[in-house]
Formats: C-alpha cells, sequence, structure tokens
C-alpha cells in the first residue's frame, strides 16, 4: 500500500500529536482530495496519513483499478497500524476522516478497530448498499440476480478468465445520457474522459 504521511509545520519530536487516517473516495487516490485533507488537518496540528486503496493508484495488486470492499476496509486497518507506529503519535487520539465511498469504508473499519477514537465522514457513500440495493434503493427487485452476477464474475476470475467491471468505465454517450440519475451521469462522464 502507498501512502503520504504529513506531519504539522515545526514538527517536534519531543511531543505526543493527535494523528488522522484518511481515507480517499471511491475512484480516487492519495494525491487528491484525500491528500488535500491530509495536508490541512497536518497543517491544525495532527499526523495524517493519506493512501492509495489496493488495486488503485500507487499500491500494488492486479487487477488493476479494481473496488474490493473488504480490501478497503483492510486498507484502513493497514493504515491505522502504520501511522500507530510513527515517531510521536498518541495512539490514544487517533481519528478516522472517509470522503465519499472512503466514508462508508470508515464507518464499515471503525465497527471493529476501537483504536479509533472519533470517526467523521464528508459526503459519505454507502458503496456496500448503492451496489446492493441500487442508488436511492432503485434495484431492490433484481438483488438475487444481481448477485448471481456478481458470483458467476467472481467464479470466472477466480478460474484464470477475463475479470468482468460492472459499472460505468465503458458506456457510451448515449448510455451514459440515459442513467436515471444526474450523480451517475456526472462520475460516468469522469471515469470515460480520465
Amino acid at each position: 500500500m502507498a501512502a503520504n504521511v504529513y506531519t504539522p509545520a515545526n514538527y517536534d519530536p519531543e511531543k505526543k500529536y493527535p494523528a488522522i487516517v484518511v481515507a480517499h473516495p471511491n475512484g480516487g487516490v492519495k494525491e487528491q482530495v484525500a491528500g488535500l485533507y491530509a495536508q490541512r488537518l497536518a497543517g491544525l496540528g495532527y499526523i495524517t496519513i493519506a493512501m492509495d486503496a489496493a488495486y488503485q493508484g500507487s499500491s500494488g495488486g492486479k487487477p488493476r483499478s479494481v473496488d474490493r470492499p473488504a480490501y478497503r476496509i483492510e486498507d484502513i486497518h493497514g493504515a491505522a497500524d502504520f501511522i500507530a507506529s510513527y515517531p510521536c503519535v498518541d495512539t490514544m487520539r487517533l481519528g478516522l476522516l472517509g470522503i465519499c465511498g472512503g466514508g462508508g469504508y470508515s464507518l464499515a473499519a471503525a465497527k471493529t478497530d476501537k483504536r479509533f477514537k472519533t470517526i467523521a465522514t464528508i459526503s459519505m457513500f454507502n458503496s456496500g448498499r448503492v451496489r446492493r440495493n441500487g442508488f436511492a434503493d432503485s434495484q431492490l427487485d433484481s438483488i438475487q440476480e444481481r448477485l448471481q452476477q456478481a458470483s458467476a464474475a467472481r467464479a470466472q476470475e477466480a478460474a484464470g478468465g477475463e475479470v468482468l467491471y460492472s459499472g460505468d468505465a465503458d458506456m457510451t454517450d448515449e448510455q451514459i445520457a440515459a442513467l436515471p440519475f444526474e450523480m451517475y451521469r456526472h462520475r460516468a462522464i469522469s471515469l470515460c474522459c480520465r
């Protein structure tokens, strides 16, 4: 896992500092919004860490550019492991900030990781709920069908077959325009035009 650590200005190795793990949005990397928040928080006196999720950005793992919930949650635990051993971190003042999709993963990680004394989210997006139920619970009637498709895709990948991607990364302009939710149209456009 690749990460950037930010320390306060005038960092004093004789002092103890509160620390914050910053989890990036789905599709983000540590140099984007998570890194900006981490830098700002360091300016306020915190030691912070912003990391690229496994399979994304500078972090390792194949196939590339996948978002696996269990790994995203484990990435947060791993960032906590690292920052808790960083010089001058006060482990009794460890916080967690999750942004967008990172917010949902942060809440999931904090359920079992009691090192986090405070948790905050910004524009939290519950990826699990949306993947399971559809945006705004619009696909409740097709949950079992989509679970079957996901199981088949996983079995295909485990057997060495082609990795199947879901979502909007390879949609045509017409398919993007037909998406029922404005937020998804903007997200699809940004993914298609990277």
